[in-house]
């Protein structure tokens, strides 16, 4: 299985942010949405940072006037992104090695959607309830 298997089902809508909007619209929007991070997105739509709530706890713990900066002040710049055919392994060892629960997708430098952790762990638990299932079947239907 692969990222590409988990955004046929989930889709590819992404909710993104630009660099320049302030700290307080993007608490608006993941609240809005009832999202943990937000891609930010240049004119291009090109992803050049991400915006958790991590990266917002931290930066209000710094200061008091968090929400009234810029996005691109407190974002992680350093994107870890994904290729639609990442298998699903590997993509949950990089975010478990990396501490990271979100990850944008990218196909030819294109956004295409973002997938976290829970979305792993889903497709994980869909994969052995279906094995599951069968063996039930196997077992009910054998005449032994």
């Amino acid at each position: 299985m692969n990222i590409a298997s988990i955004l046929a089902t989930k889709g590819g809508r992404v909710i993104t942010i630009r660099p320049e909007q302030s700290v307080g619209e993007a608490v608006r929007v993941l609240a809005s949405h009832n999202i943990g991070a937000l891609v930010v997105v240049d004119q291009a739509l090109t992803p050049v940072g991400i915006l958790s709530e991590r990266d917002i706890v931290r930066a209000a713990a710094r200061s008091e006037q968090a929400f009234a900066q810029r996005v691109s002040e407190i974002m992680t710049r350093d994107v870890i992104t994904g290729l639609p055919h990442d298998d699903l392994l590997s993509v949950a060892n990089t975010m478990t090695d990396r501490r990271i629960r979100h990850l944008p997708v990218v196909d030819g430098g294109r956004l295409v959607g973002i997938v976290s952790i829970g979305d792993l762990v889903k497709a994980e638990r869909d994969t052995y309830r279906g094995k599951v299932d069968t063996l039930e079947t196997q077992i009910l239907a054998d005449p032994a």
